[in-house]
């Protein structure tokens, strides 16, 4: 199978089974049109997202890497009304691309962006008393993936639900030997939910228009 076959199958899925919406594909040209790079999640990753922010039932989400935020917006629709969902995000520049995406989309009173290095903002959330929040997803730069997971932990309660994205990396995550930062980091990710007892968690290999990789997903007990 080819990356083109797989990109195929996810555009037939897209096909099948979403509404056009244009206020993502907004998003997504935006980005583009402003530089950032293409490393949004796919639609169907986005819908996934959706979907297990439905499942848990989530009021209250944690974003951990906003890009142009189209993630964000995926997981905003999802909330109830009286729901909210903090997004965090370094790049000064992404972030104002973000808020235009946001403002669009009509998700805009729903999320709540903080600019600024995560690690710093975590540790403001939790010295706020932020937490706990029902889902936290980490797709941000992949070496602080253990300090994320940290900072996700405490700001989590028994039933959070926590996804690290990007933790397969074209199978290179076998490579226990690498220098690979990204890979470090993935297997850092494995590294900490395995050997962490509050934390039950598998990892999902995936393939579609983004390549080969996969996401971690796990549950505090």
């Amino acid at each position: 199978m080819s990356r083109k076959t797989w990109a195929a199958v996810d555009d037939y899925i897209v096909d099948a089974l979403f509404e056009a919406d244009s206020a993502l594909e907004a998003a997504l040209a935006a980005n583009r049109d402003q530089g950032l790079p293409p490393i949004d999640v796919s639609p169907a990753q986005g819908k996934l997202l959706s979907l297990l922010a439905r499942i848990r039932g989530a009021k209250k989400i944690l974003e951990i890497g906003t890009l142009g935020g189209y993630s964000t917006i995926w997981m905003a629709r999802a909330l109830p009304m009286d729901g909210k969902i903090v997004t965090l995000e370094l790049d000064p520049h992404h972030a104002k691309v973000a808020r235009s995406n946001f403002e669009r989309a009509g998700v805009s009173n729903q999320v709540e962006l903080r600019v600024g290095p995560a690690l710093e903002s975590l540790a403001a959330l939790g010295a706020e008393n932020a937490g706990p929040f029902d889902l936290i997803f980490i797709d941000a730069d992949k070496p602080n993936n253990p300090n994320y997971l940290s900072g996700a932990m405490r700001l989590s309660r028994p039933g959070t639900v926590i996804i690290c994205d990007n933790v397969i990396r074209d199978g290179a995550v076998l490579d226990g030997g690498g220098h690979d930062a990204n890979v470090v980091g993935a297997r850092a990710a494995f590294s900490f939910i395995g050997g962490d007892k509050r934390l039950d968690g598998t990892a999902i290999q995936t393939v579609g228009a983004k390549g080969y990789d996969g996401f971690a997903i796990a549950i505090v007990e």
